[in-house]
């Protein structure tokens, strides 16, 4: 529970809110914060991991400066121990398709931390799109996720906008729609007001007010009956298209906007557009099957668009203090899903780290002189993961890592972890506890580059003030 000085309360497990949101000052510990927020906006999901491997780097390479190591030195074996590290990770990745809805499913409920239902819904919206979707790289699929006070949890075989009509005589339902999408104000254009001081300035002003009228009332024979706007909407607009029976939503993200686009086939038009020929305008506009007002949860559905295929997963919360942590923890399962079907999974619990730790031992000799300690670096702190899941779990880390590092030499297999209700040793492969291989790689790509950049600091010097006196003598 995060509480800030007015009372105002989040609760969240999640790593980079938690970071985001807490009162930290020490610069240091300011880039550990931004490699957390580097890791949401690349992958969406890994964050805790990305700080966990950042801090112990760190506070490894620190130790092997106090001995005596240089720090040039250090840093050259953790960029060979990293690089390595990725090549492994890469080797040891096992390709998911779309359609595997068990592997799916499991990698899901690791990252949703159980909430079975959320993994659910996630792993039906990735079928529903396909491998070709979600390998798009301007797609993200944690973007379609909105979680609602009081909704059901379901998955929407289109697109939700949240806003309602602009007043309450428009129609609530429409069949069979022509879709036009105005990113722009659906207003006049307008005129410099020097300009309306003028005899002709006034005169073209009137022309384009009368141009406007008209190119409305173009749209409304064309049979149009939904206006998404990104900005504003006309008065004069809106009194016609109330009167015509279409229905208009204003102020449309940017995001939705582009959703409603793709999925009714509709194309972005400014408000100039409006001045196409009847038939070139027709050919602009989309196409949905139904579309209707959901009064209760404030938004409005489109079902059954002409383009391409588009879900929304609709998270239902019981309180509006869940609602922002039923929403992250949907989020970053739709990552996980996308980040797996993408670059393939690895068994989680640490497991794999912790045989790529003993790799890295091996291969202590291609490092040269002192640059095997930073290699070091790498190696212990790619041990932390799996420690700090331990320890959560209630269990002692030590004796735990001894015991699953030997069983993994043992019967030669990367996927031995702890059962964390049991504290046995068992296959990660049975439990269903998998990892996307791009969070992990992200992740310790990331921390080396905020590590490396730490250990290089020997002074920090407090910045003088912008606007201060001296600086403003200087400036002079």
């Amino acid at each position: 529970m995060l509480v800030d000085q007015f009372g105002d309360v989040v609760i969240t497990n999640d790593g980079v809110t938690i970071l985001e949101l807490m009162d930290v000052n020490h610069p240091a510990a300011r880039m550990l914060i931004n490699i957390a927020k580097a890791q949401q906006e690349e992958i969406g999901d890994g964050t805790t991991t990305a700080t966990i491997l950042a801090g112990a780097l760190v506070n490894e390479g620190v130790v092997q400066v106090r001995k005596g190591v240089p720090v040039v030195k250090v840093i050259e074996g953790m960029c060979l121990g990293i690089k390595k590290a990725l090549q492994i990770f890469e080797e040891k990745a096992i390709p998911v398709t779309s359609d595997d809805d068990a592997v799916l499913s499991k990698t899901a409920r690791v990252a949703a931390r159980g909430n079975e239902d959320i993994a659910d819904l996630v792993v039906r919206a990735a079928l529903l799109l396909g491998k070709k979707k979600l390998l798009e790289p301007s797609f993200k699929l944690a973007k379609i996720i909105r979680a609602v006070e009081g909704a059901e949890n379901q998955v929407v075989s289109g697109v939700i906008i949240a806003k309602e009509p602009v007043n309450m005589e428009m129609p609530k339902k429409l069949e069979s729609v022509k879709v036009l999408v105005i990113d722009d104000a659906l207003e006049p254009e307008e005129m410099e007001d020097e300009a309306l001081g003028t005899d002709a300035g006034f005169a073209r002003y009137l022309q384009l007010q009368e141009e406007f009228k008209q190119n409305i009332e173009k749209a409304v024979r064309l049979g149009v009956g939904l206006v998404l706007v990104d900005r504003g909407l006309h008065d004069l607009a809106e009194e016609i298209f109330t009167d015509a029976g279409v229905m208009v939503l204003q102020r449309v993200s940017q995001q939705e906007l582009r959703q409603a686009a793709e999925f009714t086939g509709a194309k972005l038009l400014k408000r100039t557009g409006l001045k196409k020929e009847g038939k070139e305008l027709l050919q602009s506009m989309g196409e949905a099957a139904e579309v209707y007002v959901e009064e209760k949860l404030k938004h409005v559905c489109l079902l059954g668009g002409k383009g391409q295929a588009q879900a929304t997963v609709l998270v239902g919360a019981s309180t509006e203090e869940v609602v922002g942590e039923r929403e992250r923890i949907a989020k970053d399962a739709a990552s996980a899903v996308q980040a797996a079907v993408k670059g393939g999974i690895v068994c989680g619990g640490g497991t794999v780290e912790l045989a790529i730790a003993r790799q890295l031992q091996d291969i202590r000799q291609e490092a040269r002189g002192m640059a095997v300690y930073g290699l070091d670096c790498v190696s212990e702190a790619l041990k932390q993961p799996f420690v700090q899941i331990v320890g959560n779990a209630g269990f002692n880390p030590l004796e735990k890592l001894g015991e699953v590092s030997a069983a993994q030499i043992e019967q030669g297999s990367s996927s031995l972890g702890i059962n964390c209700d049991s504290g046995e040793i068992m296959d990660m492969r049975e439990l269903g506890v998998y990892d996307p291989v791009l969070v992990k790689k992200h992740a310790l790509q990331a921390a080396g580059e905020v590590a490396t950049a730490i250990l290089r600091i020997d002074t920090i010097i407090k910045k003088k003030e912008r606007g201060s006196p001296n600086t403003l003598q200087e400036e002079e």
